[in-house]
């Protein structure tokens, strides 16, 4: 069998999201989160909220540059409509167009679409508002996931704003719950605004009133780093007042580094590649851990 297009995505969901389970729920989203991440950690924006609705949607949007609105060169339709209805399609394949990016392989925002009853997208450029809709429909007895109701259009709605605005529902089709935790989502974008320093996320969620007004968070952090280590370290004794902090470039490889010691008996690392959370080390924390030893004898000694 051949399955095209992203049939395979709602054939095979776990392929591309892990689980069909509440982290598979959130994994869509983060999609869509970090593709705005990816405009700001590169200089293009400064500013995300991301939304939780009453019907059980979510919205994403930025002030980046916006997603392509141009006609693909050899698709012959809008980049909008490239970037969520193809797999492997994507800006970030070269290293033109960001200097350093969460997505590595383009399957990302045509997942969540993929995956989801219905998603709205508006892109605001060139002082106006363009717009597209897709939808997962059932089409001769199977469901087709992320169809386009049409292409991409100019609404001609004047908009000063500039940057894209995702918004998408989850199929309960496809997953065992479709309750975005707040909590969950609440932690990781606090950790993006340690990660990303001056970038402000700001998180509302619809669902709890709090008196006339919803729950809303903001995240800023001017530190970044710094202010990450002293958030770990609030509960425990630190040996010292401020983090140690270091940064420098190698290679074309740019690394920031912020580490404290406490009264606590074990040492936490926590690493991340591209705003990405690297839960199982790799060869940076093992890099940093052997020249920390190394620097460390050779004092003593």
């Amino acid at each position: 069998q051949i399955l095209e297009g992203l049939e395979a995505v709602r054939k095979r969901p776990g392929m591309y999201i892990g689980t069909t389970g509440i982290k598979g729920l959130h994994h869509i989203l983060w999609e869509i989160v970090d593709n705005s991440m990816d405009e700001v950690a590169n200089g293009f924006g400064d500013t995300i909220t991301v939304t939780l609705y009453t019907d059980g949607s979510a919205s994403v949007e930025d002030n980046g540059r916006g997603i392509p609105v141009d006609v693909h060169p050899t698709l012959g339709v809008s980049g909008v409509e490239v970037v969520f209805t193809q797999l492997h399609a994507g800006g970030k394949f070269d290293n033109e167009n960001y200097a350093h990016s969460g997505g590595l392989h383009g399957v990302g925002a045509s997942v969540t679409n993929a995956l989801s009853e219905w998603l709205t997208v508006e892109v605001y450029k060139n002082g106006t508002t363009y717009r597209m809709e897709f939808e997962s429909k059932e089409i001769d007895g199977a469901v087709k996931g992320g169809v386009p109701k049409y292409h991409l259009i100019d609404t001609g709605i004047a908009s000063d704003k500039r940057g894209s605005y995702v918004r998408f529902l989850p199929d309960k089709r496809i997953f065992e719950s479709t309750h975005f935790q707040i909590e969950t989502i609440s932690r990781r974008l606090k950790e993006l605004a340690f990660l990303n320093k001056g970038a402000r996320i700001i998180l509302i969620d619809e669902r709890v009133q709090m008196g006339n007004a919803c729950l809303k968070r903001e995240y800023c952090y001017e530190g970044g780093l710094i202010d990450f280590v002293k958030y770990l370290n609030e509960t425990k004794v630190p040996a010292f007042d401020e983090p140690i902090f270091l940064t420098g470039t190698k290679d074309n490889i740019d690394m920031e580094l912020a580490f404290q010691y406490t009264d606590a008996y074990t040492d936490n690392i926590f690493s991340y590649v591209n705003n990405i959370p690297t839960t199982e080390g790799g060869t940076h924390e093992t890099g940093f851990k052997a020249a920390l030893t190394k620097v460390m004898n050779d004092l003593a000694r």
